[in-house]
């Protein structure tokens, strides 16, 4: 809500006066000889979009006048040395919430951060591809991003890399990211750089493959060779057409669940033709067959968050083709959401992976 990274700091705000106040760190004598001067009230109050900045030494002071109105605080995000005895009541149910909705829908400001991480992220993404013949396995290849993201400003990462080779790329959140690139086919980078508290999350890369994908959307799915074999191509291209549909359904407006069920029955469609599943598309649609080859959920909001707030996922849900979709029903204008499709199919030995 401001921009403030700086641990242990509090932040109020006064509804009926319109005044937001951030209690940061006071300075610490001792510690300055070790770690320097810590951010002044002053440099802070210029940083940061609040009105008013004070020390954390003076949080119980400014909460102990009395207030005839009631504190809508977080639950378990309060301080045990906090205390609202001052207030005429304390609502620890509804602050939570409406964070979360206000967070999908983002500014201009917000989303000049947001395109300034994937930019980053991008010019990593491209130095992987540049150096993938060249490298021996899966953990050289994260240095490269890294060194990159901390070159280029982007210091923290918005999630684990994830820097899959061949039948690793099936793990939806692989983790390894050590195992050799010898004998393997085709490589899935999902990695993104976080900057000034907003995340990123890379879902295409300028890398051309061949003269026919010249003027082509790009998965971060490519051939560790430079080229794919005919089956990787053949998934890579149900993928692409999931994205490039799904996308172009996108606006103001649009139910999430529809853009899910569409990236199925192109999924659907695609399987048939290569003869991977048999049957109608009906059928196939109604029994969820297809969920095997695309479990997880179409995207997710992005913001402070790389699996961003608001999206009231509901992971009870009987159906499974909905079951893990982080965002359900209507996207609102101005939110930022990704959009993800993929194919994995569940057998041993398989070179047939996508996702964008």
């Amino acid at each position: 809500m401001t921009g403030c990274a700086l641990p242990d700091s509090y932040f109020t705000y006064d509804i009926a006066a319109n005044k937001s106040t951030l209690f940061i760190p006071p300075i610490e004598p001792e510690s300055v000889i070790w770690s320097g001067l810590p951010l002044s009230e002053e440099e802070a109050l210029n940083l940061y979009d609040v009105d008013v900045v004070q020390t954390t030494n003076e949080v119980a002071a400014a909460l102990a006048h009395p207030h005839k109105v009631p504190v809508w605080a977080i639950k378990d995000q309060v301080s045990d040395h906090i205390s609202f005895l001052s207030f005429s009541g304390t609502d620890f149910t509804l602050l939570k919430e409406a964070i979360e909705e206000c967070r999908v829908v983002k500014d201009e400001y917000e989303v000049a951060l947001i395109k300034k991480a994937n930019a980053i992220s991008t010019i990593g993404h491209t130095e992987v591809l540049k150096r993938v013949r060249g490298v021996k396995n899966e953990r050289e290849l994260e240095a490269v991003f890294l060194e990159k993201c901390i070159a280029n400003g982007a210091r923290q990462q918005a999630y684990h890399s994830i820097v899959a080779s061949g039948e690793g790329a099936a793990t939806l959140h692989y983790t390894k990211n050590y195992e050799p690139l010898e004998g393997k086919l085709n490589l899935l980078l999902d990695a993104g750089g976080e900057y000034n508290c907003y995340a990123s999350d890379i879902v295409s890369v300028p890398f051309f493959i061949d003269a026919r994908d010249a003027n082509s959307d790009q998965t971060r799915t490519f051939p560790i060779s430079g080229t794919f074999s005919p089956e990787s191509r053949a998934i890579y291209d149900i993928v692409l057409e999931m994205q490039r549909v799904t996308t172009n359904m996108l606006k103001a407006g649009a139910v999430w669940d529809d853009l899910h069920l569409k990236a199925h029955e192109i999924l659907i469609e695609g399987l048939l033709i290569l003869g991977i599943l048999q049957g109608t598309p009906e059928d196939i649609l109604k029994t969820r067959t297809s969920v095997a080859f695309l479990p997880h959920g179409l995207g997710h909001y992005l913001g402070m968050d790389t699996h961003d707030t608001g999206g009231h996922p509901n992971y009870k849900d009987t159906d499974t083709m909905f079951r893990y979709l982080r965002v359900r029903g209507k996207v609102p204008a101005g939110a930022v959401i990704t959009v993800e499709p993929g194919v994995s199919p569940l057998f041993p030995n398989s070179p047939h992976y996508s996702s964008i």
